[in-house]
């Protein structure tokens, strides 16, 4: 009888819930789950409830309670008398726990109509995403152009504890022009790390890339830029501009710019030219010799040293390696820095070389270059280096704009003191042939070598 009678609450139970989803019951239990801080508190409130209840009964000299004890006393002998104890009991205990799951589900429903209106997600996995994230390395990329929002759209997915040190070099595009024409440090590859770093936040993603196609004195900037060059002049500089702008996006992590000075990249070629200007050094088509910045020795931000100190995990790169990566590390407090910390530190090199910066580059040279602009310092020891060239086509369509595949010289490599993380990282777009590090494999394969260094 009384197995009867819990299958058919268990039938009641199951039809009541055929119109919710099928995972209800699943994201009900998830509130149990460790980290969420939940289970501490419902038994802090019951054993609140309890302690109230026998104060108030002790103010009172336990009369009413005694009274109210005989007439449940009464009450549940004259059940017991009419029904059988090995019916009523189970009967009780499943109506009562179908009346917390009820009005523990309802409570939650309610919570979450309120909190999230849109219903795209559960609460609990969002609670449970945010224990999650908040809970990973504390991890300081450093670099500049489409090779750093790359890296960071992916890395997002596994820690909100990240700081994108972003270089302040650029001229050209968009962001020169805000340069020149109001004296604002360059926007645009601080635009591109906030809207990576956006924690889902489509629309307002889409409108700070949304660039003006018409409108006079408007066309090609970016609104992005035009927010930043605007919250910059009102809040005084573009490290305040920057920590508004992230509350609107709902950032995960911070972005930093290098430093607050007005930094212009030179260089001087193999052919004896000395160029001046970011965007006129890749121009130039020449072999980089030497770079440096005007001013010789710009200040870090001091969040930026902060970050680094912190840091559990530091990568450089990817990215164009003389006007996005090295112009950070220019800042010599900040390749100071990194020096000093004594924990896992990799380079992301670049899948193909970049004529009028790299061309003809190995990995090795590379990680040279990035050595001698830091005066002989070594600041990782790693590189990562996509493992599968690309496919003929691409390789085809690259040589005809003077690119190639970056060679892994292996032996030179190692004689610089540095691993090699073999690994495929890339995406290859099949239409156009276009290859790119792939923000979701660049991420996970990152985060694993670092689990696997950090545990011996």
């Amino acid at each position: 009888m009384a197995f009867s009678t819990l299958k058919q609450a268990l039938h009641t139970l199951k039809r009541e819930s055929r119109y919710r989803t099928p995972n209800r019951v699943n994201q009900w239990f998830k509130w149990l789950a460790p980290g969420l801080l939940v289970k501490r508190w419902l038994l802090v409130s019951a054993g609140g409830v309890l302690l109230a209840s026998l104060g108030l009964a002790t103010w009172v000299n336990l009369t009413p309670v005694h009274y109210l004890i005989e007439l449940v006393a009464q009450v549940l002998g004259t059940i017991a008398t009419l029904v059988p104890n090995y019916i009523s009991g189970p009967v009780a205990i499943i109506s009562g726990l179908m009346l917390i799951f009820w009005g523990q589900t309802r409570t939650l429903g309610s919570i979450t109509e309120v909190l999230m209106p849109e219903g795209d997600e559960e609460l609990v996995d969002v609670l449970l995403t945010h224990r999650r994230l908040n809970r990973g390395p504390k991890i300081v990329a450093i670099g500049g152009g489409t090779g750093l929002s790359t890296l960071l759209r992916g890395l997002k997915e596994y820690s909100a504890n990240i700081t994108a040190i972003v270089t302040v070099a650029d001229d050209g595009g968009s962001s020169g022009r805000l340069r020149r024409e109001i004296g604002v440090l360059p926007p645009g590859d601080i635009r591109n790390c906030l809207a990576a770093l956006a924690d889902e936040e489509k629309l307002l993603t889409e409108l700070f890339q949304y660039r003006f196609r018409a409108g006079d004195g408007l066309v090609g900037h970016s609104f992005g830029n035009l927010f930043l060059t605007a919250m910059s002049e009102i809040t005084g500089d573009l490290e305040q501009a920057i920590s508004a702008s992230s509350k609107v996006l709902a950032v995960r992590g911070q972005v930093l710019p290098a430093t607050l000075s007005d930094v212009r990249l030179w260089a001087t070629l193999a052919d004896g030219r000395r160029i001046e200007g970011e965007s006129s050094i890749t121009e130039a088509k020449g072999t980089i010799r030497s770079i440096g910045c005007i001013p010789a020795n710009p200040p870090a931000l001091p969040r930026v040293l902060r970050a680094i100190r912190e840091a559990d995990y530091i990568i450089i790169g990817p990215g164009s390696l003389y006007t996005s990566v090295i112009p950070n590390l220019l800042v010599p407090e900040i390749a100071e820095a990194i020096a000093q910390r004594q924990v896992p530190s990799i380079y992301i090199c670049n899948i193909m070389t970049q004529p009028g910066e790299t061309q003809g580059y190995t990995v090795s040279d590379h990680i040279r270059a990035i050595d001698e602009a830091c005066g002989g310092r070594r600041l990782f020891n790693a590189v990562l280096v996509q493992k599968k060239t690309p496919s003929a086509q691409a390789l085809i369509n690259y040589a005809q704009e003077g690119s190639y595949a970056v060679a892994l010289d292996r032996e030179k490599v190692i004689n610089l003191g540095r691993r090699i993380v073999l690994a495929n990282v890339m995406d290859e777009d099949e239409k156009t042939a276009l290859v790119r590090h792939s923000p979701e494999r660049l991420a996970r394969v990152l985060l694993k070598w670092y689990s696997r260094v950090e545990g011996l």
